[in-house]
């Protein structure tokens, strides 16, 4: 191993993915939900909080508005 190298030459990129950083939260979510998720994750092979989260980005970027009536 060398004393020294030279961090210049090695052609540092930045990181691609950093604009995607994720957070950690916790979040209560009904169990007929989690195991809508669930199902679907065995049919598509994606883990289901990855699903989750696939569809909240998609509401979030296309400013889906939630249509809530009481009655």
């Amino acid at each position: 191993m060398r004393k020294e190298y030279d961090i210049k030459s090695l052609n540092p990129r930045k990181n691609p993915y950093s604009n995607r950083l994720k957070k950690q939260v916790t979040i209560n979510i009904d169990s007929d939900t989690v195991d809508y998720f669930k199902k679907l994750s065995d049919v598509t092979g994606l883990p289901y909080q990855t699903l989750i989260n696939l569809y909240l980005t998609d509401c979030a970027k296309n400013k889906r508005q939630l249509n809530i009536s009481w009655s």
